[in-house]
């Protein structure tokens, strides 16, 4: 994509995105709602029309193609199966359309069933599956005719959370088999981050950061793809940098740290002297011991959740979430000590939103 830019009248619903996607790779359009992903996918298929910008499939222009000229796969959240008919005829449908011979469409059907452990139910009619069952129907119907690229728009919404889990490795082991390359919608940072190569988070139509999910999870480009890629998400508090006695300190009121190691950078790319301080809260320890560099803090509110527990604590009007061992024990109103993996920490500049680190 080449300055992809689609008008709604005044609404500017995505703004110039450019984004390549390697052959057999598996990228991942990540955003809330709204952000513009699906008006981008719907685009490259040939749906809707830019208002601007080009679309190439290698060295080959598309933007001008008709759907079936583009030769991709589409499979789309309400799945689109036809559901009075048997799986083994959805799968045949695209075959049929091309005209292909009745032994090779029965092959062909054949091997895709494998592939998708579908040989099972191919008597079956669509409108009598599982969900599962029917989401794996739609995608063997797209893969079997073999388009150049697959285009999925949150296929995996309607399912619940054990299915999902389910799917996720399917379609990773199917992508994987296959070789295929995947463009992949979706708002949910857990599918992006456990099946996508790489991935493009947008919000507001902007493209605000694409890249490994180890990039955009440790090294994110601006407050919101800090915000959106993690959970829990990552502290922020709002902080200056106030110089004293030879050493830095990143000041949020209630508390400072001292930053002198990164003081020299802040002043170097900070627009003005309101920061934003991140860390995320696997890098925030906590103690019943007192350090040098460890700050007092109140336990707020705990959360075991299995193998882990998110702890909450106070300091004055500031809270901070920490992941402690499922084994941690601490009752509201208990007094800690905290301290922040300086390696891990992050600052934003408050004005412009992005990362100085």
């Amino acid at each position: 994509m080449d300055n992809l830019r689609k008008e709604f009248g005044s609404l500017v619903a995505v703004n110039d995105v450019s984004l390549e996607v390697k052959s057999g790779e598996f990228v991942s359009l990540l955003g809330p709602s709204g952000c513009g992903k699906s008006t981008t996918l719907n685009m490259i298929a040939g749906l809707l029309r830019p208002t601007s910008g080009r679309i190439y499939v290698g060295d080959t222009d598309i933007t001008d193609l008709s759907p079936i000229e583009r030769n991709v796969g589409l499979v789309f959240q309400n799945y689109a199966v036809f559901s009075h008919m048997t799986v083994r005829d959805n799968l045949a449908f695209g075959l049929k359309v091309r005209k292909m011979p009745a032994d090779e469409i029965r092959s062909e059907v054949l091997k895709t069933a494998e592939t998708l452990e579908l040989t099972d139910i191919l008597g079956v009619k669509a409108g009598k599956l599982r969900l599962d069952e029917m989401q794996r129907t739609a995608l063997g119907r797209s893969m079997i005719t073999r388009p150049a690229f697959f285009l999925l728009d949150e296929p995996l919404s309607n399912l619940d959370a054990g299915l999902r889990s389910t799917m996720r490795v399917e379609l990773k082991r199917i992508q994987r088999e296959l070789e295929q390359t995947i463009l992949y919608v979706t708002h949910d940072q857990v599918e992006a981050m456990s099946m996508a190569d790489r991935i493009a988070v947008m919000d507001h139509g902007v493209l605000q950061q694409y890249g490994s999910r180890d990039a955009l999870y440790s090294h994110p480009a601006n407050r919101f793809v800090a915000t959106f890629i993690g959970s829990p998400t990552m502290n922020f508090t709002d902080c200056t940098l106030v110089e004293k006695d030879n050493k830095a300190y990143l000041d949020a009121s209630d508390f400072r740290i001292d930053a002198t190691q990164f003081a020299d950078t802040i002043k170097k790319e900070a627009v003005g002297s309101e920061l934003i301080m991140g860390i995320r809260p696997e890098n925030v320890s906590l103690s019943q011991a007192k350090s040098a560099s460890s700050t007092e803090c109140e336990v707020f509110i705990t959360e075991p959740i299995g193998p882990k527990t998110i702890v909450t604590v106070s300091i004055g009007r500031s809270l901070i979430r920490s992941i402690a061992p499922g084994r941690f024990k601490a009752e509201i109103g208990d007094k800690l000590h905290m301290n922040f993996d300086m390696q891990k920490l992050h600052v934003f500049d408050k004005k412009t939103e992005k990362a100085i680190f």
